[in-house]
C-alpha cells in the first residue's frame, strides 16, 4: 500500500467524469488499497479515485464504522433533507453548508466482485452523495447554500 497525493483546489482531473470499472484485477485492488491508506493519512471520512488522479468510478468512506469500498456506484433511491457544513480533501481549508438527502440507497461492487447495497443516514448518507458526486465531477463548493 502507498499513501497517494491528492488532487487540490482547481486540477481539471476534479472536473471529469470517471469511467465505469470493467475488471476487477490487481491495479484496482491495489488503487483500493492506496486510497483507503491516504483516506486515513489525510484524517478524511471519504476519498473518490479522482482525487488521487484516477479517473475510475471507485470511493472509499468510513464515518467511523469500518470501511466501506463500493466500485461503480450508483445512487438507487434518495429521501428527505439535511443540511450540514462540508468540507473536502481536494478543497482544504474551505467549507460550506450543503443539502443532501438524509436517507440514500446505494448499489455498488465490492472488491471480490459482489453487489452490494448501502442504505445510509445522517453523515454516511451525506458522505456517499459527496463522494458519487466526484465521479461526476462535481465538488461540494457547487453545492454551497447561504443561509
Amino acid at each position: 500500500m502507498a499513501i497517494r497525493n491528492i488532487r487540490k483546489g482547481n486540477d481539471p482531473i476534479l472536473r471529469k467524469t470517471s469511467k465505469t470499472v470493467e475488471i476487477i484485477d490487481d491495479k484496482i485492488i491495489k488503487l483500493i488499497d492506496d486510497m483507503v491508506e491516504t483516506m486515513y493519512n489525510a484524517d478524511g471520512v471519504g476519498l473518490a479515485a479522482p482525487q488521487v488522479g484516477i479517473l475510475k468510478r471507485i470511493i472509499v468512506i468510513d464515518v467511523g464504522d469500518g470501511i466501506i469500498e463500493l466500485i461503480n456506484p450508483e445512487i438507487l433511491e434518495q429521501s428527505g433533507k439535511q443540511i450540514d457544513v462540508e468540507g473536502c480533501l481536494s478543497i482544504p481549508q474551505v467549507t460550506g453548508k450543503v443539502q443532501r438527502p438524509k436517507k440514500v440507497k446505494v448499489k455498488g461492487t465490492d472488491r471480490n466482485g459482489k453487489e452490494l447495497i448501502i442504505e445510509g443516514e445522517g453523515l454516511l448518507a451525506r458522505a456517499l452523495y459527496h463522494e458519487i458526486d466526484h465521479l461526476n465531477g462535481i465538488l461540494f463548493t457547487d453545492k454551497i447554500i447561504e443561509e
